[in-house]
């Protein structure tokens, strides 16, 4: 078998792991992994090894879905409590330098009163030394500005942090991302390297090219049990769709959540790429169906449901380029997408609003994204207009039409839609279930609640396709695909509120003449 010509099977899933704990971009921009470690991820192992009773209870307790509550079985308590204390014992520089960041806010809080700031750096803890910037905004209020392509080159960013998880897909959920542990399991293949390794290229090539497992074995840095497990992930015959090309006009596949795949016969463009390896149940469009070569990837925001590694560890080598919107340079909330996935070998593309990136046949606009990040300073975040086979795209992500004389501009900028697809996720989790471990100062829960990652509701998509004017209009499931539930952890009814506006917005696109649908699992255009 070592020089037979071999591919990955289709139901082989990968989870990128940083120390143990499935991975998101909080979890992997140095400045806020160290955050949530310090203070989200080791008071929650603390908290389970108190109680782990209490949070397996929790985690399979469907009125408290997508809370912080480990799903661990208490027999493995010990391992758990092995974890933790690795973590403190070769994390500690990354858990001071997260303490030096609490301890340099509240310095500001108590000095920064509109006076030069320079006397303050002498008081700073050392750990932020050459790793900050203080300055105030127009308004006096003081910040701490972070230079982050340095923190990629300090002992904040640690790779040994790193590895992967490869096992097959059962249809059974995966507990949730970002609260359970990944712990060893006999019928998983651990890979203790990096993201960026050359190996992973390697392997999930295979997924279009064949090669052997000999070559595997080298590129990965296999022992011999690793390679005897892998090769069970291995097969000679290749489970491509025979339809992920076509031959004219233009194709939109929309594969779940917000993922669209935008083809022509020169070229392909995905966006926000989360994608089931599952092909049994034949509800989906899945791995197997992208095309070989992806020109461009296009990233609306850094949540964990649209930049997924899970995914895109898997596209890499496969993809000209990943676009992504450009951060504000520092802030605490707003992490560089780009930086990170430099980092982890992609070619990317950093945009701002009205860049163009061509592709062959076709380019792509990013246009402004309003809200859905709890009235943060995010600036990461961008919609897209697509222009290719004839056919204007709107792809609006979970924008929120707060102010819809936005949309005004970008129709009076890119010209009238023919398709737009909008998110509408309108009553969003509060702040504090993704922010929490970077609030250094607490708030409210009635604060916390008033902010919420909330998209558009039906009032709210309806006066975007007012501005828009677009013929055609689709709304994004919102999680509601059980094959997602390890990542998204949501529940709804047809009594539920969300539901109940994207019902009404449905409605009013058919008082209008505007063809719509509320999407779920595949859907294809073709013209």
């Amino acid at each position: 078998m070592a020089e037979e010509q071999l591919y990955l099977r289709s139901k082989v899933i990968v989870e990128p792991l940083v120390d143990r704990f499935y991975v998101w971009p909080h979890t992997l921009a140095p400045v806020q992994a160290a955050m949530n470690l310090a203070f989200l991820q080791v008071p929650l192992l603390e908290s389970y090894l108190q109680s782990p009773k209490v949070h397996v209870a929790a985690s399979h307790n469907p009125e408290l879905r997508g809370g912080y509550f480990i799903n661990i079985p208490e027999e493995r308590a010990d391992e758990v409590r092995d974890l933790l204390a690795t973590i403190k014992r070769e994390r500690a520089e990354m858990l001071r330098f997260a303490e030096a960041i609490a301890e340099g806010q509240e310095l500001l809080r108590a000095n920064a009163t509109g006076f030069d700031l320079t006397p303050l750096y002498p008081k700073l803890p050392p750990e932020l030394g050459g790793l900050v910037e203080l300055a105030y905004d127009t308004d006096n209020q003081a910040q701490i500005r972070f230079l982050e392509p340095l923190a990629y080159h300090s002992s904040v960013y640690q790779e040994a942090r790193q590895s992967v998880q490869l096992s097959f897909e059962t249809g059974i959920e995966r507990p949730f991302i970002l609260s359970t542990p990944r712990l060893p399991s006999p019928d998983v293949l651990e890979l203790p390297i990096p993201f960026r390794h050359a190996g992973l290229e390697e392997l999930f090539r295979t997924r279009v090219r064949p090669t052997t497992l000999a070559h595997l074995r080298e590129a990965l840095e296999l022992d011999e049990d690793q390679t005897k497990q892998l090769s069970g992930m291995l097969s000679e015959q290749p489970a491509l769709s025979p339809d992920r090309h076509i031959d004219s006009g233009g194709r939109i596949r929309y594969f779940g959540h917000a993922c669209l795949v935008l083809q022509t016969p020169e070229a392909a463009v995905v966006t926000d790429p989360f994608i089931s390896a599952d092909n049994t149940a034949g509800d989906r469009y899945t791995l197997d169906d992208l095309p070989d070569f992806i020109d461009l990837v296009l990233i609306t925001h850094g949540h964990q449901d649209h930049i997924v590694l899970e995914t895109l560890l898997q596209l890499r080598g496969r993809v000209g380029a990943v676009v992504l919107p450009r951060a504000s340079r520092g802030n605490l909330a707003d992490p560089s997408m780009a930086l990170m996935l430099k980092y982890q070998g992609f070619p990317v593309i950093e945009v701002d609003d009205f860049d163009e990136v061509a592709f062959p046949g076709g380019k792509v606009t990013a246009t402004p994204f309003l809200g859905e990040h709890c009235d943060l300073d995010i600036r990461g975040k961008s919609t897209y207009w697509a222009e290719f086979a004839g056919k204007k795209v709107f792809v609006g992500a979970d924008s929120s039409g707060i102010d819809p004389l936005l949309y005004r501009h970008v129709k009076a900028h890119l010209g009238t839609a023919d398709i737009a697809f909008l998110g509408m996720e309108c009553d969003g989790a509060p702040l504090t279930w993704l922010y929490q471990a970077l609030l250094t100062k607490p708030v409210t829960k009635k604060m916390s609640s008033s902010r919420k990652l909330s998209g558009s509701n039906a009032a709210q998509a309806g006066d975007i396709m007012v501005e828009l004017g677009a013929k055609e209009a689709y709304v994004y499931a919102m999680g509601e695909e059980p094959w997602l539930g390890h990542v998204m952890a949501t529940t709804y009814t047809e009594d539920t509120y969300q539901i109940k506006q994207i019902d009404e917005f449905m409605s009013w696109c058919k008082d209008r003449g505007i063809k719509s649908g509320h999407l779920y699992g595949q859907q294809e255009w073709r013209w």
